[in-house]
């Protein structure tokens, strides 16, 4: 990997289903796990990463949640994997069904171009 592309920032989009033991849990119980059991591992293994998470259970079949991870590059990534991969969250808590993983507008930097495919109305 090049260092262009080792300080590329990556978004990944982290399709992830949940399980009988998540749903088992009340509410109260599930805010205290993944604040004691997943919060603290990502933030004492990470730095350089955020993330934004979306209900989709009334959407789609095939996934319940899309979890949105923005890192500040290829390594910050795959340090949170990693954390997750850690915790309870992965495989436990969660199916990760799918992992789409990309960098913003990469065509157009690679190729010196305009983004024309990023729109704003």
């Amino acid at each position: 990997m090049s260092e262009e592309t080792a300080g590329t920032p990556v978004t990944a989009f982290m399709l992830v289903k949940t399980t009988p033991e998540w749903l088992a849990m009340t509410v109260e119980e599930r805010v205290r796990a993944f604040t004691t059991e997943v919060v603290p591992v990502v933030e004492a293994r990470t730095t350089g990463v955020r993330s934004r998470f979306y209900d989709t259970e009334f959407y789609s079949a095939r996934v319940t949640d899309v979890w949105v991870w923005e890192a500040r590059d290829h390594h910050a990534y795959q340090l949170l994997v990693d954390a997750l991969r850690e915790t309870p969250f992965w495989d436990r808590y969660f199916e990760v069904v799918d992992l789409l993983v990309g960098t913003e507008n990469g065509y157009a930097r690679t190729h010196g171009v305009d983004a024309v495919t990023t729109l704003s109305t």
